[in-house]
């Protein structure tokens, strides 16, 4: 008979196996990602030319980002295009669905879908470049059949730039959000949509009454995900397709971080402060989403 301190003892040594065997991963990772982290954490405190000049200045470069108006403009934009984000959720389910329900040409339509998660992020953006020029294909288009007033400088104007970085972004991001959604949908039971057929379910009730309720937890991982994304993987599209302009008006948090280091008079010390509060921005967002899932876990319960 086991007795309890056998079980504590197995306890134990379960929890040391596991701290040693992740160690190793641990130290790499301490490495690789904690150094330059900490690093960037102590020059955000200085007035740092990315090579020799690291003159101490405690908070001011936090104090100027958030007492100034710029900062807060940035993450305006940030926000503007995270309100696209249920658009992204909602077709990338609407594609899985389709492709789990092998409607005519399925096949075709998966590759189709996930085609922009194995090209150049930098390659989809220079190519919306093309697509929403003045003289590109989308305005000759509008010119033909007489719609020449949405014939616009999309890529000229604030509104019309970020609109243009929303549809490429949700583009992008429907292909692995499609393959998530399907990923959950494999483990239903398919006798749940068959009786829901007998039934006589159409495809709205099935998506909305059966799907949609038993991807609750798939849709929080996506949705966590692609807030991360939203705020931290944008610099290669607005790179590519306005960089930024006009002005600042499609310069999202990250962009800045870049122009600050990189092409505006070498102020690392003032991006390294623009990327911890970004990093904190991050977290928080993350928490918020995850305590607002665990509390609609338990009240589902």
């Amino acid at each position: 008979m086991t007795t309890p301190v056998l079980l504590r003892k197995r306890h134990h040594f379960s929890t040391l196996e596991g701290w040693l065997s992740v160690i190793p991963v641990l130290l790499i990772l301490a490495s690789i990602r904690g150094y330059p982290l900490a690093h960037g954490i102590v020059m955000s405190f200085t007035n740092w030319d990315g090579l020799y000049r690291q003159d101490y200045i405690g908070l001011k470069n936090y104090t100027d980002i958030l007492l100034g108006d710029q900062f807060w403009n940035l993450l305006k934009n940030n926000l503007v295009l995270l309100l696209y984000l249920p658009v992204q959720l909602f077709l990338g389910l609407v594609a899985a669905v389709l492709l789990y329900e092998r409607v005519l040409g399925w096949r075709l339509f998966r590759s189709i879908y996930f085609l922009p998660q194995v090209m150049s992020t930098l390659s989809i953006g220079y190519l919306f470049v093309v697509l929403f020029a003045y003289d590109g294909p989308l305005n000759q288009l509008f010119r033909s059949i007489g719609l020449d007033w949405l014939a616009v400088e999309w890529l000229g104007q604030g509104s019309t730039g970020l609109l243009v970085i929303a549809i490429c972004m949700v583009w992008i991001n429907i292909g692995w959000q499609s393959l998530l959604f399907l990923g959950g949908m494999s483990l239903i039971s398919p006798s749940v949509y068959e009786a829901a057929k007998i039934d006589g379910a159409g495809y709205w009730n099935r998506l909305f009454k059966i799907t949609i309720p038993l991807l609750v937890t798939t849709i929080e991982y996506s949705t966590i995900v692609s807030v991360l994304w939203c705020f931290t993987g944008l610099f290669s599209l607005i790179f590519s397709i306005t960089k930024g302009g006009p002005g600042y008006q499609t310069t999202t948090v990250d962009y800045i971080i870049y122009l600050k280091a990189f092409r505006g008079g070498s102020e690392f010390g003032y991006a390294s402060a623009l990327g911890v509060i970004l990093m904190v921005l991050v977290g928080l967002f993350t928490l918020i989403q995850m305590r607002a899932a665990n509390h609609a876990g338990r009240e589902g319960d």
